[in-house]
């Protein structure tokens, strides 16, 4: 086995030869602009454009002239969440920041997760006031994997008459999405995280129910709610990600979650005193978030070089204050500062899930030796 081991699929994911395949084309020959609409070069970049937007609305049960794309999830949050004209917007302390900083200066209400991770639905319903517009809650959360209810969210947002948005980011082409049996009026999702390239996202709006304002504007593209010349290499790419995850999620997904049981057994057969942060189910397929108790996860982080893991969200790793999504399931101190996020992604392999525990429980025991009674 060669190190080193990428388990950080949470963060971004590599891009499948694949895909790279399919994007080669519209970086040479097939360079044109989709908005060119006078001559072949202009023509064939469009009909790619539109042949993504199928693919990308068929993996969620929706129609293609309901995607709009952007540049990527959180300039879609954006969108979402700035574009929309209503007077209170009820969301989740866990929700990544690329939600939460929009809504920084709106009226909002922040909903504490329970002690799992999970909403607390008789919570929502009555957070929604008669002034509410909109609810805003991430399909499966980006640090400890676990899926919300959301058709059950969608199901309250249709009784009390509100708009319901969710990033999907993690939850796209790795669990089933359906935008109409979930009652999803607004959708963020990424191709970078189900190994397409960066740079390319998409918003799903229910036109028939949804009006927003643009954000950027100068052209009028994509129905005038996304100005500026498309990035169709990366669109293409995103359409082929889709698709290949249309095809093979339900063998993957499985797969991966055989490798995710796989590691969380062996650590725990190291009895390492390991705590699982947020419920084990339901929880995306290749999520592990753990913490050692009387270690620091950036520790055990420096003695594993060969091991690409992370201690939460890519978006706020630089950050020396402790995960919020932690933070706000309430754990200790503890828990907080020795919480390590594993992603497995559809290149693992057993072999290197087995090399991974194994390095992990040789570093935790010899930290814990060198920590002070």
């Amino acid at each position: 086995m060669h190190a080193p081991v990428y388990l950080d699929h949470h963060a971004t994911t590599p891009v499948d030869p694949r895909v790279l395949e399919a994007m080669l084309p519209y970086f040479g020959v097939r360079f044109g602009n989709a908005a060119s609409r006078t001559h072949r070069f202009g023509w064939e970049a469009e009909q790619a454009v539109e042949l993504a937007r199928r693919r990308i609305a068929d993996l969620v049960g929706a129609s293609p002239r309901d995607i709009v794309f952007t540049s990527g999830a959180t300039e879609s949050n954006n969108l979402a969440l700035k574009g929309i004209a209503v007077r209170h917007i009820v969301t989740m302390a866990t929700e990544h920041p690329s939600v939460l900083d929009p809504l920084k200066h709106a009226f909002v209400t922040v909903l504490r997760p329970r002690p799992d991770g999970l909403i607390d639905l008789e919570e929502l319903r009555a957070a929604i006031r008669p002034e509410t517009g909109l609810v805003s809650v991430m399909y499966a959360n980006n640090e400890i994997g676990v899926i919300q209810p959301i058709r059950e969210i969608g199901a309250i947002c249709r009784e009390k008459g509100v708009l319901f948005h969710c990033d999907a980011v993690q939850a796209f082409g790795k669990i089933p999405v359906d935008v109409e049996a979930d009652g999803i009026a607004l959708m963020s999702l990424s191709a970078h995280k189900i190994y397409g390239p960066k740079g390319a996202g998409a918003l799903y709006v229910r036109r028939s129910r949804v009006r927003l304002a643009p954000q950027i504007e100068g052209g009028g593209h994509e129905g005038g709610l996304r100005s500026g010349t498309l990035n169709v290499p990366g669109i293409v790419g995103f359409g082929e990600a889709a698709a290949l995850c249309a095809l093979e999620m339900p063998a993957e997904s499985a797969r991966i979650a055989a490798l995710r049981d796989r590691l969380l057994a062996a650590l725990q057969s190291g009895d390492l005193a390991l705590h699982i942060n947020g419920a084990i189910n339901p929880r995306l397929p290749g999520n592990l978030n753990l913490s050692f108790p009387g270690i620091s996860a950036e520790a055990l982080l420096m003695s594993l070089p060969e091991i690409a893991v992370s201690t939460g969200s890519a978006c706020s790793s630089s950050a020396a204050a402790p995960s919020h999504v932690l933070r706000a399931l309430g754990l200790s101190a503890d828990l907080l500062r020795s919480s390590v996020r594993f992603g497995i992604g559809r290149f693992n392999t057993e072999e290197e899930i087995d090399y991974a525990a194994s390095r992990v429980l040789e570093s935790v025991s010899r930290l814990r030796s060198l920590a002070p009674v």
